[in-house]
């Protein structure tokens, strides 16, 4: 289970990512970093990804944690598959925890990355939701275009 310093690293580079914003950023006030391509502003989110808020604070808490459980045993139970993804796994389990300690310590979840593509602003994330991102195209690349394992004609049974 070594694919678990993966996560590891990730919460540990989240946490004090977040830690130093928390402590050298001013609340809501932009510091460009590339232009206005990249910025880094301290904003603290209660809801989920991109704000969306579904129910209340407690919701988004138990949620997070009960998919933190269930991808730890997915990666668990797939210790024996392709290093892509238990990498895959790591990382959103790593992002997962890192916004689940934000909402225990918090209530919130820090975000501070700021992008604009286009003259579109993305909204504010974290390193954490970068992980979880990743992770997820990840696992989607993997899905659509890895041909090592392809459903056979007989029984429906994989092959590699």
């Amino acid at each position: 289970m070594r694919v678990l310093i993966v996560s590891i690293i990730v919460v540990l580079v989240d946490q004090s990512s977040k830690l130093a914003v928390r402590f050298s950023f001013e609340y809501g006030k932009p510091h460009r970093l590339i232009g206005d391509w990249i910025r880094l502003t301290y904003i603290e989110n209660p809801g989920m990804a991109f704000g969306i808020r579904v129910g209340g604070q407690m919701f988004f808490t138990i949620f997070a944690f009960l998919a933190t459980i269930v991808i730890f045993v997915y990666i668990f139970r797939t210790r024996h598959e392709k290093i892509q993804l238990r990498v895959a796994l790591a990382l959103i389990l790593g992002g997962a925890i890192g916004n689940l300690i934000d909402r225990f310590l918090y209530g919130k979840v820090v975000d501070f990355i700021e992008i604009m593509i286009s003259n579109k602003r993305w909204p504010i994330f974290n390193l954490a939701d970068a992980a979880v991102t990743i992770g997820m195209a990840l696992l989607i690349w993997m899905v659509l275009f890895d041909k090592s394992t392809q459903l056979s004609d007989e029984g429906g049974e994989a092959t590699t």
